[in-house]
């Protein structure tokens, strides 16, 4: 009978009833020079590490990047029409895509995915007309301008790090170290994060990728 016994178990839930949750701290801050976005490199399952060589932090036009916490397939997805639409936007428009259009043309994206959502939550930052901004969405597609941002199940240990150390006149390097601290703090409270760091830094040269590995 219904009520009595053991009740069989939800797939998204673990035998303790903890929530299947994908773990990482992703980081974005805008810098008076361009933006810094990072994520930790280790996915996750519940209790196992699937892989310790990740990749958060995607390239979405030469001026814009997105950082993102969630489950890495839906990143994937999310994060190739977002670029493809942005190429679109680019040969029929005949001029770059705003940071604040892609994060609007994402945000559209994950709305009309509410029904069976892409399970991610993105920072999307980039150089503008406009200067440097950051957006950050959640998974039905909320759209929120910040300074900077942490998502994931890093974030109450990153964030503080970020409020204490941040200066929104800081330089690209200064931010860089800030940001490098804020994840290592996170790792070393957070088990389903880990195993390095890969940035992705947008400046007026353009988009570069570098990669710490620990």
């Amino acid at each position: 009978m219904e009520g009595y016994g053991p009740q069989p178990q939800s797939e998204s839930q673990a035998p303790n009833g903890m929530a299947w949750i994908p773990g990482a701290t992703t980081v974005g801050v805008v810098c008076q020079d361009g933006i810094i976005l990072a994520a930790e490199k280790r996915v996750s399952y519940g209790y196992f590490i699937s892989s310790k060589g990740g990749k958060k932090v995607f390239k979405l036009t030469d001026q814009i990047g997105a950082a993102c916490a969630g489950l890495v397939s839906d990143m994937q997805v999310l994060v190739r029409d977002v670029e493809a639409n942005a190429n679109l936007f680019n040969m029929d428009v005949g001029r770059r895509i705003s940071v604040r259009a892609a994060a609007k043309l994402m945000s559209n994206i994950l709305f009309n995915r509410r029904m069976a959502p892409l399970i991610t939550q993105t920072i999307v930052g980039g150089l503008d007309e406009a200067g440097p901004s950051l957006w950050v969405l959640d998974v039905l597609g909320s759209v929120l301008p910040d300074d900077y941002a942490v998502v994931g199940s890093g974030t109450e240990i990153a964030i503080g790090v970020l409020e204490d150390g941040y200066n929104k006149k800081m330089k690209v390097a200064e931010a860089k170290e800030l940001v490098t601290r804020a994840i290592k703090s996170a790792i070393s409270r957070d088990a389903m994060s880990g195993d390095g760091i890969d940035f992705l830094i947008i400046t007026k040269d353009g988009v570069t990728e570098e990669t710490i590995k620990f």
